[in-house]
């Protein structure tokens, strides 16, 4: 077993790598590597999956998950997530516990699962990748970081908040599961799981194997609607918002009118290109859960 750690992480990071050295009784002596920069991840994960290492665990957020993921895809080497980062989107949607001594000892006696990988443009997310405000608010969250501010999902919602002073909806055109939306949005995501992360449910009951994404638009509306009802995807219901829409698609085209700036598991891509083409690999990762998510009908798997 191999563990990838990003220490951009902070204190919950060291502590999970910390719990990780310790091993577990399935893993007495894991190979444990702290990753160096951007990409660093996915070279790591590549050569264990070349090897033939039969797990390979993520030690970060979202955004790392990503990439030791794409090392991976096209091996037969699982993925395991010990979540440490800000919002732990897919690991909640996993049901892998926050706390890394309980994610190891519930990977430790998990169960594998084969689950889509989405592509934008050729490259790949697990969770949700998206255009608009929250690519606006993870360019900036990224931008924090990276001049030493302080991560975690307080800051998060502070940079959310200042963006949407003076966020202006992009006008799209999105071509998806036959249908065609043509207006100014707020978002427009494409869920592979079910949340953004810490609790923000987007896409209730989508599924991780079922070769299809949920493709979900928010239309654009005044600041103080979208105050009353951005509480829904914490407390339920925001499906029932009245500028939600929801489509069910293998594939997706969106345009912009300008370079359409996206993320990817809430990492941040250049806003170079003017139309992302959005499309599914079936199966085409492999990933360790607990048994109680392997196992819940109304889980992110279908029947094995």
């Amino acid at each position: 077993m191999r563990a990838i750690v990003n220490p951009r992480a902070g204190v919950a990071a060291r502590r999970a790598l910390a719990a990780v050295r310790e091993g577990r009784p399935s893993w007495p002596e894991p190979e444990v590597i702290v990753t160096g920069g951007p990409g660093h991840a996915r070279e790591l994960s590549a050569e264990a999956a070349g090897r033939g290492v039969d797990l390979v665990l993520s030690v970060g957020g979202d955004g790392t998950a990503n990439e030791v993921a794409w090392g991976l895809l096209g091996s037969e080497t699982a993925l395991g997530l010990v979540p440490v980062g800000s919002g732990n989107g897919l690991a909640r949607t996993l049901g892998v516990p926050l706390r890394p001594r309980a994610a190891l000892a519930a990977l430790e006696t998990g169960s594998r699962r084969r689950m889509d990988v989405g592509l934008v443009n050729g490259r790949p997310f697990l969770n949700v990748a998206g255009a608009g405000f929250d690519a606006a608010v993870g360019a900036d969250f990224h931008a924090h970081g990276n001049r030493g501010g302080r991560r975690g999902i307080l800051t998060y919602v502070r940079l959310s908040l200042w963006r949407s002073l003076s966020y202006v909806a992009e006008r799209y055109v999105l071509e998806a599961g036959g249908e065609r939306y043509e207006g100014r949005a707020l978002v427009v995501a494409f869920v592979n799981g079910r949340q953004y992360g810490a609790g923000a449910v987007l896409a209730p009951g989508a599924r991780l194997d079922d070769g299809l994404l949920e493709v979900v638009v928010l239309e654009d509306a005044p600041l103080y609607e979208i105050a009353l009802a951005a509480p829904r995807l914490f407390t339920g219901g925001i499906q029932r918002y009245r500028r939600y829409r929801q489509l069910t698609a293998a594939s997706a085209v969106l345009t912009g009118a300008a370079p359409v700036l996206h993320h990817r598991d809430g990492e941040p891509e250049p806003a170079v290109e003017t139309r992302l083409e959005v499309s599914v690999r079936p199966r085409a990762l492999t990933v360790v859960v607990p048994r109680a998510t392997a196992d819940d009908r109304d889980g992110p798997f279908g029947e094995a």
